[in-house]
């Protein structure tokens, strides 16, 4: 559907791409490398969201998008559309990871002790106006030197210390899936009850703001979400591990950064006299997406009607191309529809004027053949 409607037609609409671009500025080479440099938070984001680990191209997205997030993981994910699959690496387990963030709000001394990392969560939210007249700001006094006992590279799994202890539900035995026989939300169709696979895939590249509103909802009594604490959230690097296709080997092929979170509520296990869990987990770093996830993931195993318990309308509606695709659509002409609409309407007041209200509701174009037939 195209703008028919608008002055100067196909002209119209080259200029006004041209002037898009005019007022924001070209990309160049320049930009997209100081967008990868100085905006990692905001390249995990679009990466998370379009499930497609390439802090370049995401860096190109936002600067050929004009920082537009949709926009730029729209474009991402078109791109990935393009390229083959060469290869499936190998599952990443939470203790494999380097871990350089991992906190827990549960329990204060867990196995292998909380690591603050990167984050703000305990800074001062203040603008830094002397940047703005030229100045270098030195963000911190204390200078990040080579630790005398450096912290280890990976970490115990909480929720292993709960099962141990009794507070989480053992773990099922289960034989060894092949990775490539694992359901796949981008080639397949969701159905619901969602596999299991396909339920934590979607919350992978959800909406961040999405699930953050939704899992506010539950958290604020809308639902049986309650009150939940994050079990663990971690922050780190995985190896993505390939097979050779022609020796077998398993070599490492880089890391890329990647976090998950569980949340953990009382009594909401499988016996109601334990803990239950819930998880997500993401490329990138992106906390409030993060608990956003595993708070849902829990809220969708319990019974209700609440939205942020029903999983076809959480992952229906946080899937970015799905909801801004359609709530940007209504920018398209819906002349033919809005003009049916006012007819109706208009047809209605006229019968309120002529004091005949029981006449059936008709457009006009229904009340020239209602006429017709009835002569």
């Amino acid at each position: 559907m195209a703008y028919v409607a608008v002055r100067g037609g196909e002209q119209a609409i080259l200029h006004a791409e041209k002037l898009h671009h005019s007022l924001r500025g070209e990309p160049t080479t320049e930009l997209v490398r100081a967008i990868e440099v100085s905006l990692p938070y905001l390249l995990d984001r679009v990466m998370g969201e379009a499930a497609f680990y390439a802090p370049e191209l995401a860096a190109l997205a936002i600067a050929q998008t004009g920082g537009d997030l949709y926009e730029a993981v729209l474009a991402l994910r078109a791109y990935t559309s393009t390229q083959p699959r060469i290869a499936y690496a190998e599952p990443v387990s939470a203790e494999s990871m380097l871990t350089l963030r991992r906190i827990s709000s549960a329990f204060k001394d867990i196995p292998g002790g909380q690591i603050l990392g990167p984050t703000l969560d305990y800074s001062h939210r203040l603008l830094r106006l002397e940047v703005l007249n030229g100045d270098t700001v030195k963000e911190s006094e204390t200078s990040l030197e080579p630790a005398e006992n450096p912290a280890p590279a990976s970490y115990p799994l909480v929720a292993a210390w709960e099962r141990a202890q009794g507070l989480l539900s053992p773990l099922q035995a289960r034989r060894p899936t092949d990775v490539r026989d694992l359901p796949d939300v981008t080639r397949e169709p969701m159905l619901f009850p969602a596999p299991r696979a396909h339920r934590l895939q979607a919350l992978a590249r959800a909406d961040t703001g999405g699930l953050m509103t939704l899992a506010y909802s539950s958290m604020r009594g809308y639902g049986a979400g309650g009150h939940s604490n994050v079990n663990e959230l971690r922050l780190g690097y995985a190896e993505v591990r390939l097979k050779h296709p022609v020796t077998g080997a398993v070599f490492s092929a880089g890391r890329v950064r990647f976090s998950q979170c569980e949340t953990v509520g009382t009594f909401s296990g499988q016996t109601g006299k334990e803990l239950g869990l819930g998880f997500c987990a993401t490329l990138g770093w992106n906390e409030a997406k993060l608990i956003g996830g595993a708070t849902l993931d829990s809220a969708m195993d319990r019974a209700g009607a609440h939205p942020a318990q029903t999983e076809e309308f959480v992952l229906y509606h946080t899937e970015i191309m799905e909801a801004s695709g359609f709530v940007l659509h209504w920018k398209l002409p819906h002349y033919v529809t809005f003009q049916s609409a006012l007819d109706s309407l208009r047809g209605a007041r006229r019968r309120e004027t002529a004091g005949d209200a029981g006449a059936p509701d008709l457009s006009a174009t229904e009340q020239v053949v209602h006429q017709e037939v009835m002569s």
